[in-house]
């Protein structure tokens, strides 16, 4: 995927660099930013819902790995996948459902184990 808009990812006193691809979701999150969200959490996948509405497109998949942010349109929702979720078989991260590709964690995703247990997500 084609880099869009470099972002920052702030769960208390962790802060992450990751980009927004050039897709019609990774657009539409830049519109909305910053975000500023209380985390729901899903074995290791923080979600949590944004105000868009768009429906599943040529981007949407299951097939995510560590890192990868995506939009869940059932849920209107943005994901961010940082370990297994409780759908994985292994370390790799299952979503609940089909995910539009939105962007991805540039610094080690798996640092957001540590901010499990904290309230709030900011994105800008």
């Amino acid at each position: 995927m084609q880099r869009y808009r470099e972002i920052v990812i702030k769960v208390g006193d962790l802060s992450l660099r990751g980009e927004l691809f050039d897709t019609p979701s990774g657009r539409a999150v830049e519109e909305i930013l910053p975000i500023k969200a209380r985390i729901n959490l899903w074995g290791d996948e923080f979600y949590f819902e944004v105000p868009l509405d768009i429906p599943p497109d040529e981007t949407s998949t299951v097939d995510v790995q560590v890192g990868d942010m995506g939009y869940w349109p059932p849920g209107r929702a943005l994901a961010i996948f940082f370990g297994p979720t409780p759908m994985s078989i292994d370390d790799k991260p299952v979503p609940a459902s089909e995910v539009n590709r939105v962007g991805r964690i540039l610094d080690d995703p798996r640092e957001l184990i540590e901010v499990k247990s904290e309230e709030w997500i900011e994105i800008f």
